[in-house]
Formats: structure tokens, sequence, C-alpha cells
């Protein structure tokens, strides 16, 4: 009995992967607004009642998607931040980082950039909640290095967002880059962290 519930859960878990692979790849050249729920299904080859088995709505599809497309990037960056010390050379981890997740994911970061301001609102609050999660992990990573002795809370989790919307950026930049692009865009991120890092040093001179 246990085994055929195994199976089943299996089998349930594989569909419901199946529908946010189909719908990741329907997303590329479109917005979630203009998805239609029956693309989705016809996609995987299951029927509208099946969809509803393992989601809301599109909208809660939607939610998923960003749950599993900043998901690793978190893990990642709090990687970083435990082991790099040093904030220049955090910077280049950092910078190195996005640039391998966008090349491992690049649906995903395309659909976060289109999504983030678009019109499905519980998407748009989900990965709004998402990046405060994210400004959150960064703050206390950055709270934890001598630099921010002296700091406020409030100016610590300030740079934490400046951080975070950086990355954003710098992720949407590096999707449609070509390879001569990259270097540029790398080069471009990696110096204007070191302006912020300087900004940093003196913040607390006045």
């Amino acid at each position: 009995m246990s085994h055929t519930l195994g199976v089943r859960q299996a089998r349930k878990q594989q569909t419901r992967q199946a529908l946010l692979d189909a719908a990741l790849g329907l997303l590329e050249h479109q917005n979630l607004s203009s998805l239609g729920l029956r693309e989705v299904t016809r996609a995987v080859g299951v029927s509208p009642t099946a969809f509803y088995r393992h989601f809301q709505d599109l909208s809660d599809l939607g939610v998923a998607l960003v749950e599993e497309s900043l998901g690793s990037l978190h893990s990642a960056i709090q990687a970083a931040m435990a082991e790099q010390r040093d904030p220049d050379r955090l910077i280049d981890r950092t910078v190195e980082i996005i640039a391998g997740h966008v090349l491992d994911h690049r649906p995903h970061i395309r659909f976060i950039a289109r999504e983030r301001h678009g019109g499905v609102r519980p998407v748009r609050e989900a990965i709004a909640t998402q990046l405060t999660h994210f400004a959150d992990e960064v703050a206390a990573g950055l709270a934890l290095q001598p630099v921010s002795d002296g700091w406020t809370d409030d100016d610590v989790r300030m740079l934490a967002e400046l951080y975070v919307d950086h990355m954003v950026t710098t992720a949407s930049q590096f999707l449609e880059a070509t390879p001569e692009d990259e270097e540029r865009i790398t080069s471009t991120a990696r110096r204007q962290l070191r302006v912020i890092s300087l900004g940093r040093r003196h913040w607390l001179d006045s």
C-alpha cells in the first residue's frame, strides 16, 4: 500500500513539474497574463481538470515559478557571503554567481525580469516578497562584517537593498548579452559594486 502511494506521489510531482516546465517554455515570448491554461495543459498532455489538482489557477503556478526561479540564487549568495569576508573578493564572487545563474537558468531569470512589474498581482507580490527575503539575508551577512561596525540597522538594510537591486539589474543585463557583452557587463558590474563598497567604507566619516 505504501509503495502504491509512493508511486502516485511521484507521478503527481512529475506532472506538477511538467506543468511548471511547460509554462516556463511558453512564457519565453509572452507575459503570464496572456498565457492560456489550455496552452499549458496541451503542452503537457493533461486535461484542465488535472491542472487544478496541482494549482488553483495560473497565478498560483506563477508564484511557484517565482519560488523555483529565485530559490537556488538565495542559497548561492548565502554561501558566498559565508565563505568570503573580504568585500572585494565578495564582489567578484557575487558577479560570478549572477552570471553563472543566468547562464544556467535563463528562462527563469527572463520570467522574473518580465513579471516583476507585470500584470499579475500575486506574482508581482511573490517576487517582491522573495527580494525582501533576499535583502534580509544580505543584510544579515553585511552586519557581520567589521566594516559595518557602528552602522544602524536601517543603514545596513538600505545597503542590502542597494546590492539586491544591483544584482537584479545585472542579471537582467546578462539575459540577452553576447559573449562580448558579457565581458563588458561583468567589468561594469564589478566597478559599480566597488564604488558602492568605497562609499560604504566612508559612510560614517561625517
